[in-house]
């Protein structure tokens, strides 16, 4: 029985095995390249839900998975702020249930703002800005940004044990119902 992350990316594969080793320690966790089926640097709440579901679903049907999960950082505007956040969603193989939560949200520095909305990728702004590299396989922008006091892989443990709540006390919460592709 295996989970299955839609990323090769450790920062991402990382937080997923802590959480199942805690909830589930007989699932064995591991990552694969499965497109998100979204831009590089999703926009918007929308966007950044459809790659994270994308990523858990296309996961799910690889052969073996137990479990796919998908995990989506993305920048939303308001008012003419941005604001860093990310989506996990956890497909369970098998029976078609779909979980998914929101991650804590950072301000994202207002002159890196409009390069995002141009198109580039926040991770690779921020390596060029803060003179890192790669910093989204590692502690990520929020770790960069709070001194290492919350880090990326952190992030993403909360929202997906959040997210998996459901699953853990299934007669706490009526049946889920499958997330469409499109959900907002």
């Amino acid at each position: 029985m295996t989970v299955i992350v839609g990323s090769l990316n450790p920062g991402k594969v990382q937080p997923v095995q802590e959480v199942f080793a805690a909830l589930w320690p007989d699932l064995a966790v591991r990552g694969a390249a499965v497109p998100s089926g979204v831009r590089d640097q999703p926009l918007g709440v929308g966007e950044t839900r459809r790659g994270a579901l994308n990523r858990a679903r296309r996961a799910a049907r690889l052969p073996g998975a137990t479990w796919g999960v998908g995990l989506e950082g993305g920048v939303r505007v308001e008012r003419g702020q941005g604001w860093l956040f990310g989506v996990v969603a956890a497909a369970r193989a098998g029976d078609g249930l779909l979980l998914s939560a929101r991650t804590a949200e950072l301000p994202v520095p207002p002159a890196v703002l409009p390069r995002v909305l141009a198109g580039e990728e926040l991770g690779g702004v921020m390596d060029e800005l803060l003179g890192t590299h790669d910093l989204k396989r590692g502690a990520g922008t929020v770790g960069a940004l709070t001194g290492g006091l919350v880090t990326r892989p952190g992030v993403w443990a909360q929202a997906l044990a959040l997210a998996l709540a459901p699953a853990r006390h299934p007669e706490l919460y009526p049946p889920v119902l499958p997330v469409p592709t499109n959900a907002r």
